[in-house]
């Protein structure tokens, strides 16, 4: 019942403060925007001029997943920073006015605090996601040929566990500090180091969260599901429990002290 009322309470409020609807909507205009300008990229060099009279412009069509990847390239630049800025305050802003004191006195288990909380805003991005996802899908069959349902809903699946990662380590840097600029800063940070370290020692550590979405590309490729991304999974699931068993943790131990 804690767990619930913490949960609706933190979906109402995304609901109030419009997320439930600008959310989606970004993803979306993400996962389109690729197919459409790459499909009609000569056409809008041609009405911008400035070629030679004559000149005509023949650009190659991309594969299907190629396009498609474009749009998951959106979603981990755009994408996964309005995710990070969307869920910064989550906890610190309770923190910092000290909301989070008067609830966890009621008496609220902190991780029931931490997971509800948590669990609210991972619904809202994986729906999020998977609007961007199903529109990119929808423009790429029609644009640029088929890549089928199975492939798309595979992608989505594991692209999903990135996108939970992401927002498991912007919870858990709520409960590391009050300011929500800070979290966003060090959330972001993490990220790009992780990032970094996947392509410096990516023969070395093959299981990166972070190289999820590389490996989605391969699958697109041939069809089939790469055994690095099956043990990057399976990786990224153990991380996100231990950054909410951390998370539940540290909070506790900050508030009682």
């Amino acid at each position: 019942m804690q767990w619930m009322t913490v949960f609706k309470t933190e979906s109402i409020g995304a609901w109030r403060n419009y997320k439930l609807i600008w959310v989606p909507l970004v993803f979306i205009l993400l996962g389109i925007m690729d197919p459409l300008s790459t499909y009609y990229l000569p056409q809008i060099l041609e009405s911008v001029g400035g070629l030679p009279e004559g000149a005509t412009i023949e650009i190659p069509t991309p594969p299907p997943a190629d396009v498609f990847m474009m749009s998951i390239g959106q979603f981990n630049m755009i994408g996964i920073a309005v995710l990070v800025l969307m869920s910064m305050g989550t906890i610190a802003n309770e923190r910092k006015s000290g909301i989070a004191e008067l609830i966890l006195v009621k008496p609220v288990r902190y991780g029931t605090y931490v997971t509800a909380k948590w669990a609210s805003i991972v619904v809202l991005s994986l729906l999020s996601m998977m609007a961007g996802i199903l529109g990119s899908w929808y423009y790429v069959n029609l644009l640029f040929g088929e890549l089928s349902f199975e492939l798309i809903g595979a992608a989505a699946g594991f692209y999903g566990l990135w996108i939970i990662f992401v927002i498991t380590v912007t919870i858990f840097m709520n409960t590391l500090v009050k300011t929500p600029g800070l979290a966003a800063f060090l959330s972001i940070a993490t990220l790009v180091a992780m990032f970094i370290l996947s392509m410096i020692l990516a023969h070395i550590i093959e299981w990166n969260p972070s190289l999820l979405t590389s490996y989605l590309g391969d699958m697109l490729q041939t069809g089939s599901i790469p055994d690095n991304l099956w043990g990057t999974a399976v990786v990224t699931i153990l991380l996100i429990t231990a950054l909410l068993i951390s998370a539940s943790y540290i909070l506790k131990h900050k508030e009682l002290a």
